[in-house]
């Protein structure tokens, strides 16, 4: 028999944390339910989660925060933002610091299931996915461990990356000293099943050269193209 699938879900309301929960265990799921970003961080090192469900604005913390810390101490566990702001900025903004998908309210409890089980499937299939033998990677003095999604500088501090961030920079270290256009970019670094614009790629990129140090009194890594895209100016090497 399978194992049942335990969520974690954060929201400070209590009729649709009763409506989730009970509509979650009726397909055969475990639920937690709590209702705020102190919970969480009680909860989470606990451990035994599949799934978090997280709203974005909570009494006591942003969940955009929360969804930040939650992917740095737990980068592989599946997070879903639930939330009353359906703007694209905010989708793009929550899909930016790690939520692996985005589900706006009110929603209907069944496509809360059907985004459940899709993330899980894509969360277990980059589980089983073999990683390429040169994991640990060096460039310029920088340290990029992608199994770990750990970016450390040349002054050997740690460097948080966004999934997007990380997602590009894999697609960087891949294809070095190449023209990347930003349909590239998307193909190489977008997650499955989420839609993200040009104008979000190019938003990552420009974070990205911020946290890689990158600026006018120093050599670019990531150089743009005019008209192209954009080019990474460093050969990685295996560590």
């Amino acid at each position: 028999m399978a194992p049942m699938t335990h969520a974690l879900l954060v929201d400070d309301d209590f009729d649709l944390r009763a409506l989730v929960s009970d509509y979650l265990q009726r397909y055969g799921m475990r639920v937690t339910a709590v209702a705020d970003g102190a919970s969480l961080k009680r909860l989470l090192p606990v451990g035994g989660y599949d799934v978090l469900l997280l709203d974005l604005m909570l009494p006591d913390a942003n969940g955009l925060d929360l969804c930040r810390w939650v992917r740095s101490s737990v980068p592989a566990l599946p997070v879903i933002m639930l939330t009353a702001q359906g703007d694209p900025t905010s989708r793009v903004i929550g899909l930016e610091v790690g939520a692996d998908d985005y589900l706006p309210k009110p929603f209907e409890p069944r496509e809360l299931v059907a985004r459940i089980n899709a993330v899980l499937r894509r969360s277990q299939g980059q589980a089983e996915a073999p990683m390429p033998p040169e994991v640990l990677l060096r460039f310029n003095g920088w340290t990029f461990d992608r199994l770990a999604r750990q970016l450390t500088s040349p002054d050997d501090v740690q460097v948080a990356l966004s999934n997007a961030e990380y997602r590009l920079l894999c697609a960087f270290v891949e294809h070095p000293r190449r023209v990347l256009s930003r349909d590239r970019l998307l193909d190489l670094s977008r997650a499955p099943g989420v839609d993200i614009t040009d104008r979000a790629i190019d938003l990552a990129v420009s974070r990205l050269r911020g946290k890689l140090g990158d600026s006018p009194q120093q050599q670019a890594l990531i150089r743009t193209v005019r008209g192209e895209g954009y080019v990474f100016d460093a050969e990685p090497t295996a560590a």
